[in-house]
């Protein structure tokens, strides 16, 4: 039975229950309290707590009236921490149509006015007012991917670096577990000297973080300091703000050196001026190890909502409380997805007793009835891979080990993760585990020179499907276009048929009425409406009704992002088209839709314009949709609702269930 103590104090009477009249560092998060390593804010309190320091944490503060949320607490003696959710604010708070979405999946039942939009930006406002004297860090997936000049999809306008408008001191940028801990001992070791009765104070705070860096941090400087001074050889300047606002191209230049820094394992400083101040972005932190990842998610979570929100349903949780992440970082590189922006390439895989260990603390809630939602990570296979020869990656720049071709030097092998499925399922209380995790098939269908790793993959393939699959598996193959495909940087849509030929294949041989569950994206840049008709015609003819879609939503960090604002690739500088308009999007989007009455007349004519009247019998037949074949296991996917972007970033379906699963990637 849990006590109130078991979680971090979020009241003065708590405080009082653990004895304490001050805190360290206090917390101000945009989502509800959940105290479970899948929630950033959770996760930083209790790394935090584990090296000694008193965290507080306020969760969803009420930004109205007389600010009391922001007061009931008193001033920290280090500093005033924000994370301002699991998902980017606007984004969890507004469709690709900015339309208002229909819950707030990281609030008690779901409600829409626990917080702001840009709640970084109030936060830091109302606490700055408040405390004009204490240090104001930032961090999460808000603040992370807005370090440097970016689009805002929602203003419809480049933004600044997020410090030049917070009146913060220091952005925090990817998984902050690392960044944070070298702050506090930095402020202990220079600043405070260990003198519990020290306070830390704005100007001091910022002085020492200029004079001694903090990887993975940004901090603003006056631009005053670097006249007449030459960059450091390992430092990139990039374009200025307001070059970028004059000529979109060069904001297009700027972002290959932002995501190829992200991704490389010996990173360069960035510098960027803006008005008056130089952005400083401090290189990021190693990957990290595997103790160090072990150690982040053994700390003692109760797993559970704070006792506050006892009788509310905070959908999110709902979603993930009995799924396991097992590993951060992704390679794939997709062009849509702002992981290597947030987290990096470089896969880091926690330990097969590291995750046993949280598989027995699930199995003994109450709760429980032998069925683990999900043993994944940004991507479901990616666990345990790398580079077999470091020194090899250590002189990489490529932002995907596997496009446009599966990296040589990869070593994709399944085995570690095939170990681990079959030592979850051992445990007792165990019935099932499913993989709720997005698979990528490239990784499974590749012809690998290495004979144990074909084989590896093969077995992988059929024990997933066997036995990890829930009656829907979802993979992303996201375009039928080559074309298009080669920008989103995902492989050929001939894979997919391949994929799909082996999934019906083991379902057949097994008796299994399983379905693959593929998602499609429309008005990608370099997307058009031909490309579209041609997408309907082709799973069509696969008998996909396709309710489970996406239209591309701008996010910040992302090449699809800065090909949209721009009209150019960041790589190539070739101009790229895409559709902007909501005509132009409702054009593309209206071919996920063909078997559905309204939406016939406007393809027909639409198929006319374009002079592809070839489409009109395959899309605008006479009769009812083809009906599979009778061996073939239904591939109707069920209603959908309109779609989301992602923790991440990428773009992910608006049903609660797959929104939740996503979250566990944004710590």
């Amino acid at each position: 039975m849990h006590q109130l103590t078991d979680w971090l104090p979020t009241t003065r009477k708590e405080m009082e229950l653990r004895g304490w009249d001050e805190a360290d560092i206090i917390l101000f998060s945009g989502d509800a309290y959940v105290d479970h390593p899948s929630f950033g804010a959770a996760v930083i309190g209790r790394l935090l707590e584990a090296e000694g320091y008193r965290v507080c944490v306020v969760p969803q503060p009420d930004w109205h009236g007389d600010y009391r949320d922001f007061k009931k607490l008193g001033r920290p003696r280090l500093f005033f921490a924000i994370a301002p959710g699991c998902m980017d604010s606007m984004v969890n708070k507004y469709t690709a149509n900015r339309r208002l979405r229909s819950e707030d999946a990281y609030s008690p039942d779901g409600r829409h006015d626990l917080r702001p939009e840009y709640p970084t930006l109030v936060y830091s406002r109302i606490l700055r007012e408040l405390y004009p004297d204490v240090p104001i860090v930032l961090g999460g997936i808000e603040a992370s991917l807005r370090r440097l000049t970016h689009y805002d999809y929602w203003q419809d306008r480049l933004m600044p670096c997020l410090l030049t408008l917070c009146p913060a001191n220091l952005l925090v940028y990817g998984m902050g577990e690392l960044p944070m801990l070298g702050l506090c001992r930095l402020l202990e070791d220079k600043l405070l000297h260990g003198r519990q009765e020290c306070v830390c104070c704005s100007k001091d705070f910022d002085a020492l973080v200029r004079r001694f860096p903090v990887k993975q941090t940004v901090t603003l400087q006056p631009l005053t300091d670097f006249d007449g001074r030459e960059p450091a050889a390992d430092d990139i300047v990039l374009h200025s703000h307001e070059d970028c606002l004059a000529n979109r191209r060069l904001y297009a230049e700027n972002f290959r050196h932002i995501e190829e820094e992200s991704n490389k394992l010996h990173p360069c400083r960035l510098l960027q001026a803006c008005g008056e101040h130089m952005v400083v972005v401090n290189a990021p932190f190693p990957p990290m190890t595997t103790a160090q990842i072990d150690h982040s998610f053994d700390l003692p979570y109760t797993r559970l909502p704070h006792p506050k929100y006892k009788g509310k349903r905070i959908p999110a949780y709902e979603m993930i409380k009995f799924s396991v992440n097992i590993h951060r970082g992704c390679f794939g590189g997709c062009a849509f997805c702002t992981i290597s922006a947030h987290q990096g390439k470089f896969i880091m895989s926690r330990s097969k007793e590291s995750i046993l260990r949280e598989v027995k603390q699930v199995t003994a809630m109450p709760d429980f009835k032998g069925y683990l939602s999900d043993l994944g990570g940004p991507s479901a296979n990616m666990y345990g891979m790398g580079g077999r020869d470091r020194s090899l990656c250590e002189r990489c720049r490529r932002p995907s080990c596997i496009h446009p071709a599966v990296c040589p030097n990869l070593q994709a092998d399944h085995g570690p993760l095939l170990d681990v499925y079959r030592a979850v399922d051992a445990l007792p209380g165990v019935k099932k585990s499913f993989i709720g995790s997005g698979v990528r098939y490239d990784l499974l269908l590749h012809e690998y020179a290495d004979p144990r790793l074909r084989e590896q993959a093969q077995r992988y393939t059929r024990e997933l499907i066997l036995h990890h699959v829930s009656g829907r598996l979802k993979v992303a193959p996201e375009h039928t276009s080559d074309a298009v495909l080669r920008l989103m940087r995902k492989p050929s849509f001939a894979l997919f048929h391949d994929f799909k030929r082996t999934f019906d294949r083991i379902c057949r041989e097994a008796n299994l009425p399983q379905q693959i569950i593929p998602y499609f994206i429309s008005s990608h840049p370099g997307c058009t409406e031909q490309d579209m008709a041609e997408l309907a015609a082709e799973t069509r003819d696969m008998d996909f009704r396709l309710e489970q879609v996406q239209d591309f939503t701008p996010t910040p960090m992302t090449v699809s992002t800065v090909a949209w604002h721009a009209g150019y690739h960041p790589y190539t500088l070739e101009p790229v088209y895409a559709a902007h308009s909501a005509d132009e999007k409702q054009r593309q989007r209206m071919f996920f839709f063909w078997y559905k009455p309204e939406y016939t007349q406007a393809i027909r004519q639409a198929l006319q314009r374009m002079g592809r009247t070839d489409l009109i019998g395959r899309l605008c037949p006479s009769g009812g949709m083809r009906r599979p074949p009778h061996d073939a296991p239904p591939q109707s996917q069920g209603k959908r609702r309109p779609t989301d972007a992602s923790k991440d970033g990428r773009q992910v379906p608006n049903d609660k269930k797959h929104r939740a699963t996503q979250h566990r990637r944004r710590g």
